[in-house]
């Protein structure tokens, strides 16, 4: 007769340990559909670029350090120029992410500007600022391809999802003397959905053109590839920043259409 009582007490205390299970239960619920929405709103504002933009410099054995220093120059004077920073604010975000790489051999790919968010004036004043600070560090002879991969690399572990992705490699020449070559590398870079475009380097200041081929051709059929995808050339020392603003300008915008694009490069060279 006394068992009854202990019986009844222990489905008492059977469902007092139930009930706090699923209250636990229901606050761990909580907390982790409370995490899980944090982290898609951390994950939606990662989307919020328009274009994740790699730049690609020459540094290889035939440009010297006065022509470092003068490539990084022309593009701290673009990637301020007013025209750039419209065209940034005319994007559906109204910001990019940019980082500046400086490549070599197909050991030396420096990074001298990390992924760097440009949405106004003063982000890209500050842009411009760090690019002109840290010393040479990238040598060798050409690695074209190494470099297309390093930039694929970076746009694959970076903090952003942009609506677009885009490397864009600058270089004297289209010779690859080590490493992975450039069409096995292109079309890596291609079949991760990232356009590649080119600015073919003519000018003697930065360089010279090559005598054996031509170089805006050798772009075109080796180098650049994507939806949009285009090659300008800089054809001298004086227009070097024009051609670096021009190029940018049509990157951020980003439109495949012949007429606008058309449109887009007429507004891009008009002399500043």
């Amino acid at each position: 007769m006394q068992a009854m009582p202990r019986r009844r007490n222990n489905r008492v205390n059977l469902q007092r340990i139930r009930g706090r299970f699923r209250q636990a239960w229901f606050s761990g619920l909580l907390v982790s559909l409370v995490l899980s929405i944090a982290a898609i709103g951390e994950a939606s504002a990662e989307t919020e670029i328009d274009l994740e933009l790699v730049l690609l410099a020459d540094a290889t054995g035939s440009i010297d350090n006065a022509e470092i220093r003068f490539q990084r120059q022309g593009y701290a004077q673009a990637i301020t120029d007013p025209a750039v920073i419209s065209a940034i604010a005319s994007t559906l975000t109204g910001r990019i992410a940019v980082t500046y790489v400086e490549w070599g051999d197909m050991t030396s790919q420096e990074i001298v500007v990390d992924w760097t968010v440009i949405d106004g004036p003063e982000t890209a004043e500050r842009f411009a600022t760090a690019l002109m600070e840290p010393p040479r560090r990238a040598f060798g002879r050409n690695a074209i391809g190494s470099a297309l991969l390093f930039g694929k690399a970076l746009i694959e572990t970076n903090a952003y999802k942009g609506l677009r992705r885009v490397i864009d490699l600058s270089a004297d020449s289209a010779n690859n003397w080590n490493g992975p070559d450039i069409g096995t590398a292109r079309q890596e870079v291609l079949n991760a959905g990232i356009t590649i475009n080119g600015l073919a380097v003519l000018c003697r200041h930065c360089s010279g053109r090559p005598i054996s081929y031509d170089l805006e051709a050798a772009f075109r059929d080796r180098i650049i590839g994507g939806p949009g995808s285009f090659v300008i050339k800089a054809d001298n020392s004086d227009t070097f920043a024009d051609a670096v603003r021009r190029k940018l300008i049509l990157e951020i915008a980003g439109s495949p259409d012949p007429t606008r694009r058309a449109d887009l490069e007429a507004e891009a060279s008009e002399p500043r």
